[in-house]
Formats: structure tokens, C-alpha cells, sequence
């Protein structure tokens, strides 16, 4: 993916990756728009995640990453939000497939299950990948179509 605007959001579980991710997008041209949390003060992650992906559903964004303590709960507040396909990853691949596979516009990344360096590592295959289309372009239409039900 291109530089562009790239949106983050995290809740405190993960406030200290949001600020190196930062650092790392800005450092590759990226302008980053940061949908908070802003300390390290608990907060609700669906409060910052939905913001971060009605932007990006709006067209606002290039992508978006967002992240929680597990990631589980930044997964499903992002899902929730019509066009958005967030994955959660855990492993390289995974980013690498989600962009390739399925056009996840959203990564989705784990404060507390792994380290800023294995978090950009996520972020940096997400990024590297392009969607393939072809079958999964097909696949990818069904889902829109789920979310218009």
C-alpha cells in the first residue's frame, strides 16, 4: 500500500504501541490520524475503534490499524462498522493473507499478546501486500452483500 493517511486507534491496553506505530508510519511518509486513546487512562475500545472505522468506511482513509489488549474486542467493534473487513493477525502471514485474500483494509494487532517489534513486523507485511482478486474478489463481494441484509 502506498503512503497515504492512515488511521489508528487503540485502547490503553495498547496506547504505547499506538504511539511507536506512529513513529514508524510517519518515519515511511505516512500521515497518520490518531482516534485516541490519548493517555494511558482506561478507556472503552469501541469509543476510539468505531470513530477510526466509520472514517475509514467514509473513505477518509487509506487503512487503518487499530488495537486492544487481545485484539478480539478491536475486531469486533471494527467488523461492525458496514465495509470495513478488519482482521486480527497475530503472525505475518496472517497479514500478509488478509490483504492478499481478503482486502482487509483494517489491521487489526494485540497490545498485550505481542511486542511493538512483532507488531510492526504485522504491520509491515499488511502493508507489503496487495489484494489478489480473481476468486477472492468473489468471496470478498459476498461479505459486502451479508452486510447490507
Amino acid at each position: 500500500m502506498a503512503a497515504g493517511v492512515m488511521g489508528l486507534a487503540a485502547d490503553h491496553a495498547a496506547f504505547e504501541l499506538k504511539g511507536e506505530l506512529t513513529a514508524w508510519l510517519k518515519a515511511r511518509g505516512w500521515t497518520v490520524r490518531d482516534f485516541g486513546t490519548h493517555s494511558p487512562e482506561a478507556v472503552d475500545y469501541p469509543d476510539v475503534v468505531l470513530p477510526c472505522a466509520r472514517a475509514l468506511a467514509a473513505g477518509e482513509l487509506q487503512g487503518a490499524v487499530v488495537a486492544c489488549g487481545s485484539g478480539i474486542g478491536a475486531a469486533i467493534c471494527a467488523n461492525k462498522v458496514p465495509g470495513v473487513r478488519a482482521a486480527l493477525c497475530l503472525e505475518p502471514e496472517q497479514a500478509a493473507l488478509a490483504r492478499r485474500h481478503n482486502n482487509a483494509d483494517c489491521l487489526v494487532l494485540a497490545g498485550r499478546l505481542r511486542s511493538t517489534a512483532q507488531n510492526i513486523a504485522l504491520l509491515e507485511a499488511w502493508l507489503a501486500a496487495s489484494f489478489e482478486g480473481g476468486r477472492h474478489e468473489r468471496r470478498v463481494r459476498k461479505i459486502h452483500q451479508a452486510t447490507r441484509c
